[in-house]
């Protein structure tokens, strides 16, 4: 494999998977929230039940490489690896992230739903 980030998220049970057990194990793994990973991730748990990485092949939470705990990429040839499972929060920090960037602007569509109205003005 060549240098390069991989972003997983499509797959999202124990069982299913995006990408083979040698992608995983040659890539530096992120994930959005441990404990998830730890039980729901098929990219982390068939390598895992296949016995070729353990707990500690996950370098790193995204939150944690935002704030610096954890390293992000650590040279130029490395393969990095974000699983995504998909957290609520996550969706709700970028809405309301183009929400107000769309407010600042004045940009965006009033949508009528249900007899509520959403968008921006």
């Amino acid at each position: 494999m060549r240098p390069a980030h991989i972003n997983a998220v499509g797959a999202f049970t124990p069982t299913t998977r995006e990408l083979d057990t040698e992608a995983v194990v040659k890539s530096r793994l992120y994930v959005d929230r441990r404990e998830s990973t730890l039980h729901e991730a098929g990219e982390f748990l068939v390598p895992k039940r296949e016995g070729v990485i353990g707990d500690n092949h996950i370098a790193g939470g995204i939150g944690e490489v935002l704030v610096g705990i954890a390293p992000g990429r650590t040279s130029p040839d490395e393969i990095t690896l974000f699983k995504s499972l998909g957290l609520a929060i996550e969706d709700l920090a970028s809405a309301h992230h183009i929400f107000k960037k769309a407010q600042l602007q004045q940009l965006g569509t009033w949508v009528e739903i249900g007899g509520r109205h959403f968008g921006s003005a």
